[in-house]
C-alpha cells in the first residue's frame, strides 16, 4: 500500500493542472495532501478496524503518552484534516509552531508523514469517522 511506501499525496487523475501543482509544493514543503474523496474512501476501508464509539476497552498505543497536551492537540487536528494554516486558525499558534509540533509528533510515534499520522490516529481512536 501507498501509506506503507511513505507516500503523501493522493489525488484523483481528474485533477486540475493547478492543483496538482498545488499539491506538488505542499508536499514538498513538508505536509500532505489527499482529495476529500480520497479521504472517504480511506475512512470506509479503515472504518471496521476503528474502535466503536463508547467503547472505552479501546486499546491506546503507549507512544500517545510520549505527547505533549499540545502535541496531542496538533495530532488531532492533522487527523481531521486540517492544513497548517487552518490549525493556526484554529488553535491561535503561529504556523512554524504548528511545524515544529508535527515535526516533533512524527518521530516520538515512529511515523514518517502526516498520513501515517492520520492513520495512526484513527487506528488508536484519537478520532473517529464524522
Amino acid at each position: 500500500m501507498a501509506l506503507r511506501g511513505g507516500a503523501s499525496g493522493f489525488l484523483l487523475k481528474t485533477v486540475k493542472p493547478d492543483d496538482l501543482l498545488a499539491a506538488i509544493c505542499t508536499v514538498a514543503s513538508g505536509d500532505a495532501v489527499v482529495s476529500p474523496r480520497i479521504t472517504r474512501r480511506l475512512l470506509e476501508t479503515f472504518a471496521h478496524q476503528l474502535p466503536a464509539a463508547g467503547d472505552t476497552t479501546a486499546t491506546k498505543d503507549h507512544r500517545i503518552a510520549m505527547l505533549t497536551a499540545r502535541e496531542l492537540e496538533v495530532l488531532v487536528e492533522v487527523a481531521q484534516g486540517y492544513s497548517n494554516a487552518k490549525i493556526t486558525e484554529r488553535l491561535f499558534l503561529s504556523e512554524s509552531t504548528i511545524k515544529t509540533h508535527v515535526g516533533r509528533i512524527l518521530p516520538k510515534l515512529g511515523l514518517r508523514t502526516r498520513v501515517e499520522a492520520v492513520v495512526f490516529a484513527y487506528e488508536t481512536g484519537l478520532v473517529r469517522p464524522q
